[in-house]
């Protein structure tokens, strides 16, 4: 059974970063879109990055516009892992954040995509900015 498994969160200042891991056990990656969504205290989950893949190399990704230019979403070699970096954090990023993964069309992955409509979904890992 596929799982897929948030690390990396944690407290730091505003103006801090942090990277985020996803991995996936028993699936490889080969065909996919992954995105990384965030819920924040009384806020609706949102989705903040994209990445689009096949397994012959090609990559795209999407950023919400409230994280574009800070947070970058890339994938390893392996393509078991899903990264996102987070640079010049907010206090208003804090937020649960959580990964989910399918297969899909190039056309359908973007961070608008709902939650719900991934089969694959990590519990999440907490990120938290003082100011």
């Amino acid at each position: 059974q596929v799982q897929l498994v948030e690390s990396g969160g944690g407290s730091v200042q505003a103006g801090g970063s942090l990277r985020l891991s996803c991995v996936a056990s028993a699936y490889t990656y080969r065909r996919s879109c992954v995105s990384w969504f965030r819920q924040g205290p009384g806020k609706e989950r949102e989705g903040v990055a994209s990445i689009y893949f096949v397994h012959t190399g090609g990559r795209t990704t999407y950023y919400a516009d409230s994280v574009k230019g800070r947070f970058t979403i890339s994938l390893d070699d392996a393509k078991t892992t899903v990264y996102l970096q987070m640079n010049s954090l907010k206090p208003e990023d804090t937020a649960m954040y959580s990964c989910a993964a399918e297969n899909v069309d190039l056309s359908s992955c973007n961070p608008d995509r709902p939650w719900a409509s991934y089969n694959y979904r990590g519990r999440g890992t907490q990120v938290t900015v003082s100011s």
